[in-house]
């Protein structure tokens, strides 16, 4: 599964054990994206903290929290979590394949919302190029109804994103889906 030494659902014990519990309640598995954090027990339990805290948040939505993940993870050569969150889009959030093509092939061509194309493509400039970001883009995002605590978990999002695509490619996490 990876190059770590990690606790599976069968041999998973306490606290990695209740968290393994509650993912398969949600998602029916625990994913070896799950799994892989096992070898520390803290950051599962960050990880499974920042799923619930986004899962249940209430801006940002499904969709374009697994776009900005799916584009984020390409940028970054992370085919983990380029397919699991293609498979997320297709499976969980109604987008056909054509769909999920087009936008990895250009993400304005996402069939996203224009508020919620808006913040993706915002997360997209924040991470490639922050130092480009100026107050204009922070006032059009406000203009159509974005929060400035919206803004912050949608790129605090794209660049934790970031983190773990390093850790995924790093530890050579294998696909599971």
């Amino acid at each position: 599964m990876t190059l770590l030494t990690t606790q599976t659902p069968e041999t998973a014990t306490g606290a990695v054990a209740e968290t393994y519990k509650a993912v398969a309640g949600l998602f029916g598995r625990v994913p070896n994206a799950v799994q892989f954090y096992s070898s520390s027990p803290a950051l599962l339990a960050q990880q499974w903290d920042s799923i619930r805290y986004y899962r249940n948040h209430p801006a940002l939505s499904a969709a374009l929290l697994a776009s900005i993940r799916m584009l984020v993870s390409k940028s970054n050569d992370c085919e983990y979590c380029v397919g699991f969150n293609e498979a997320l889009l297709i499976h969980m959030c109604g987008q056909t394949p054509d769909e999920v093509a087009a936008t990895k092939a250009d993400p304005k061509a996402t069939p996203l919302a224009e508020k919620d194309r808006a913040m993706l493509l915002f997360v997209l400039k924040a991470m490639a190029t922050p130092h480009a970001v100026g107050k204009p883009d922070l006032d059009h995002l406000r203009g159509l109804g974005w929060t400035d605590g919206d803004m912050l978990d949608a790129v605090a999002h794209g660049a934790r994103n970031t983190a773990v695509d390093i850790l995924f490619n790093t530890f050579k996490i294998e696909r599971d889906f």
